[in-house]
């Protein structure tokens, strides 16, 4: 039986040449996929170019698909006008799918239009951040509206698909309440947190090890680009933010008053919700434990730690590194398997590593 030819032949326009749309002109590109490349910064555009992402969309180009890559306040004008430009299906990868939705019901062409929303990204922005595998093993919604062509759906499902990406059907309102839960509050909440570092004392500051450092990573997005994604989706999070406002009075109560039992409680229940993250390629959440060992700061000594760890053969989880502020020699944390924990540190023991267990 012969294969079905495919649904995503190209060209596709990238319109906006930031992380994300020029991650997607190098995931095409890798998949020898023709890319046309649209961005009112010329800059971007001369260095998307450059980096092997596309070629900038000349006069008379027909693109099949059209990949809406602007900022949030752009995003339905942007949309509207790939649909009126021509016959492409058109996404978008904005990160609220109702308000760019709410911008063409109702206009011809609507029906080519289906939403969609990578769930990858970095705390860089801009082209130079870009790369062809931002988006492997990484979930992307696709969230078609009521009028959405099967065609379109297809097209832009083949797009998921040559990313390296994991497909997750949804409508644009339940999207739209799932990433204030798993996004958008936790950015606000990574930044409240960070914003307690700003002004402190030195000698405070010189106490900051790794778990301060992973609570407060993504607040170093650009605040210009999340308050606009915010305010997007202002409806979901502010739902979300006054069931933290509650937890928040009631942890402050616990504390007041050194009721232990209401603060085990609360914390139980963080316990709980770090157990509901979905697990490895999406499956159940396997325990996992820390490995940590000390290494030499200077070159070659990581790679050498990969390569005695893979030597091994434990498959590492994650890494964290933390630096030791007055040694040079920073602390690496390894994450594994529980069951092969300690076989990892008897096989790095052999090799001369200093472990900590």
């Amino acid at each position: 039986m012969s294969e079905a030819a495919p649904v995503l032949t190209g060209p596709v326009e990238v319109v906006g040449t930031g992380l994300l749309g020029t991650s997607i002109g190098l995931a095409c590109r890798r998949a020898g996929i023709e890319v046309l490349l649209t961005d009112v910064a010329s800059e971007h555009l001369r260095t998307a170019s450059g980096l092997g992402a596309g070629r900038p969309r000349r006069a008379g180009d027909r693109p099949q698909l059209v990949v809406v890559a602007v900022p949030p306040d752009h995003l339905g004008a942007e949309i509207v006008r790939a649909l009126e430009d021509g016959d492409a299906v058109v996404t978008d990868v904005g990160s609220v799918k109702t308000g760019p939705l709410a911008s063409v019901t109702g206009r011809p062409g609507a029906e080519r239009y289906v939403g969609s929303h990578p769930m990858a990204g970095s705390e860089r922005s801009g082209p130079l951040a870009a790369s062809a595998a931002l988006f492997d093993g990484r979930p992307w919604a696709v969230t078609p509206h009521q009028g959405s062509d099967p065609g379109a759906v297809a097209v832009v499902d083949a797009l998921v698909a040559l990313c390296g990406a994991v497909p997750v059907r949804l409508s644009p309102e339940e999207h739209d309440r799932a990433v204030a839960r798993t996004s958008h509050v936790p950015h606000l909440l990574s930044s409240l947190v960070a914003a307690r570092l700003a002004e402190a004392p030195e000698g405070h500051l010189a106490l900051t090890g790794q778990g301060v450092r992973d609570v407060t990573r993504v607040a170093a997005g650009d605040p210009v680009l999340y308050g606009q994604i915010v305010t997007a989706n202002s409806e979901a999070v502010l739902a979300l933010l006054g069931e933290v406002r509650t937890q928040l009075d009631a942890l402050i109560d616990a504390v007041s008053t050194a009721d232990r039992g209401s603060l085990e409680a609360l914390l139980r229940e963080g316990v709980d919700g770090t157990r509901a993250i979905p697990g490895k390629h999406g499956g159940p959440v396997r325990p996992m434990r820390s490995v940590f060992v000390s290494v030499p700061d200077h070159p070659g000594e990581l790679a050498r730690l990969f390569a005695d760890a893979g030597a091994s053969e434990v498959n590492i989880e994650d890494v964290h590194i933390d630096h030791d502020p007055g040694r040079p020699v920073g602390l690496v944390e390894l994450l594994v398997d529980e069951t092969r924990a300690e076989h990892l540190l008897a096989s790095l023991e052999s090799r001369g590593w200093v472990t900590h267990r």
